[in-house]
């Protein structure tokens, strides 16, 4: 995905392969099935969390992240671990395979690319056009949705 007007110059997937690893299987949005019984775990900050986050979303955070917030999902869960773009919740997807969970997966572009690609996010009053862009170098690449930095 080419972001036109972007102040950096590349496309989203370049920017998501320069900060992952591959350590951890990768799903977009488009490969996850509605029907699909999905924990999706949210690993940013909890401010950010409360801006917005996919519908369901359970917040597990990333600077204080414990593995006793997930202790009572099941190992084999199909568990789709995001934050901004991707970085982080490779991060927490392999303290989580290291733990025993067998069916993780780093949701691509994380939260940007989830809103990029039409799908909704929610807060504590329901459907929401805002998210937390982290800061101003990585709020560039969340094209489709009011961005938010505090």
């Amino acid at each position: 995905m080419a972001i036109s007007g972007c102040a950096q110059e590349g496309t989203f997937d370049e920017m998501f392969k320069s900060m992952t690893t591959g350590s951890v299987r990768v799903v977009k949005p488009e490969e996850i099935s509605e029907k699909s019984r999905v924990v999706y775990l949210d690993a940013r900050e909890l401010n950010e969390f409360q801006v917005s986050h996919i519908p369901g979303a359970i917040h597990i955070g990333y600077d204080d992240f414990e593995m006793d917030r997930v202790s009572d999902l099941p190992k084999d869960a199909l568990i789709i671990v995001y934050c901004s773009v991707g970085y982080r919740s490779e991060k927490i997807g392999e303290k989580l395979l290291k733990a025993g969970f067998r069916n993780v997966g780093n949701l691509y572009g994380g939260i940007f690319y989830w809103v990029n690609s039409g799908r909704q996010v929610v807060n504590a009053q329901g459907p929401t056009r805002k998210v937390h862009a982290y800061n101003e170098r990585w709020g560039q690449w969340l094209i489709k949705a009011e961005k938010v930095y505090e």
